[in-house]
């Protein structure tokens, strides 16, 4: 299912629930509503500003229709997400699965989904006119679990050539790194949306161990789409802009609905989450053998504008 994602990034708003939708209200004044959304058709909610109040009400509706509540910081990460507890009819099912799962399985899994997140990135710095072999030859040498760590190898390599060897990635950052975090944070709720609708807990990982971290299969699965991310970023950056706007946080949230290719042909990149989650959640179960990853390349048309660009 494609749904929007909603960003209320304005201060001195109030977001209430009234007869199946979500509602925005000025706090000011004449309290003058400014704006209303069909709870249906929303995927996420990202709440980015520092002066908000909602209702209890709102959230539980959200929730019931597994869509996440992001609140993020003022550096546009995220720092709290209000997710379901129930998200799939086979969620008891699914989750023993997925804590019985045993080590080779999920080594396996994982090295699928660091050559997957390698393509990707070789496909970005392809379209970005960079060189891209150095990442396309490290997928080859990916074995069950990575552990020669060949994912945070390529990252070293990767962001030098996409950004220069003056850029480092910094998640408290500005700028360029302001425009990643808020790219991650709509690919990290999108994700986290299909990882709970998909009946699996977000916090029971393949890889990511941190034990302060509750969306650790969250972070694994959304692995192989931050390249989209980034291409997105390098781009707006070539077009002169170099922080977070009302601008560059649309060009944001488009890339989430741009066709990637996938098994089933051109998908968008919020459907390929979910056809990844559910994918996982088969394999725990027995049912099929491999993940559902994105094909190598990049979204069509976000091609295509690089291409005019």
């Amino acid at each position: 299912m494609i749904g929007r994602i909603v960003e209320v990034a304005d201060d001195k708003r109030h977001l209430f629930l009234s007869r199946g939708f979500l509602v925005v209200q000025d706090t000011e004044g004449e309290r003058k509503e400014l704006g209303q959304v069909p709870l249906d058709d929303i995927s996420a909610v990202i709440a980015n500003a520092h002066g908000l109040s909602y209702t209890n009400n709102l959230l539980v509706a959200l929730a019931e229709r597994c869509a996440p509540f992001v609140l993020c910081a003022a550096n546009h990460n995220a720092v709290g997400m209000v997710l379901p507890i129930e998200g799939n009819y086979q969620q008891a099912k699914r989750f023993d699965a997925q804590i019985a799962a045993n080590q080779p399985l999920i080594k396996r899994l994982w090295a699928d989904i660091v050559k997957s997140k390698l393509q990707q990135q070789a496909a970005a710095l392809e379209a970005a006119g960079a060189p891209h072999i150095p990442l396309q030859a490290l997928v080859r040498k990916v074995r069950s679990g990575d552990p020669e760590n060949f994912e945070a190898q390529g990252a070293r390599r990767y962001w030098g050539l996409l950004f220069g060897d003056d850029f480092r990635r910094d998640q408290q950052g500005g700028g360029l790194n302001g425009m990643l975090n808020y790219g991650y944070t709509i690919l990290r709720a999108t994700t986290a949306r299909s990882v709970v609708a998909a009946g699996l807990h977000p916090t029971i990982g393949l890889h990511h161990s941190n034990e302060g971290n509750a969306m650790r299969l969250v972070d694994d699965l959304m692995e192989p789409f931050r390249p989209v991310i980034d291409l997105k970023v390098w781009q707006l950056q070539k077009q002169g802009e170099s922080m977070i706007t009302p601008e560059t946080k649309r060009a944001l949230v488009r890339t989430l609905y741009d066709d990637m290719q996938s098994s089933a042909g051109a998908t968008p990149v919020m459907v390929c989450t979910q056809k990844l989650a559910t994918s996982l959640a088969q394999v725990f179960l027995g049912e099929r053998d491999k993940l559902d990853l994105p094909l190598p390349g990049l979204p069509i048309s976000l091609a295509a504008s690089l291409q005019e660009d």
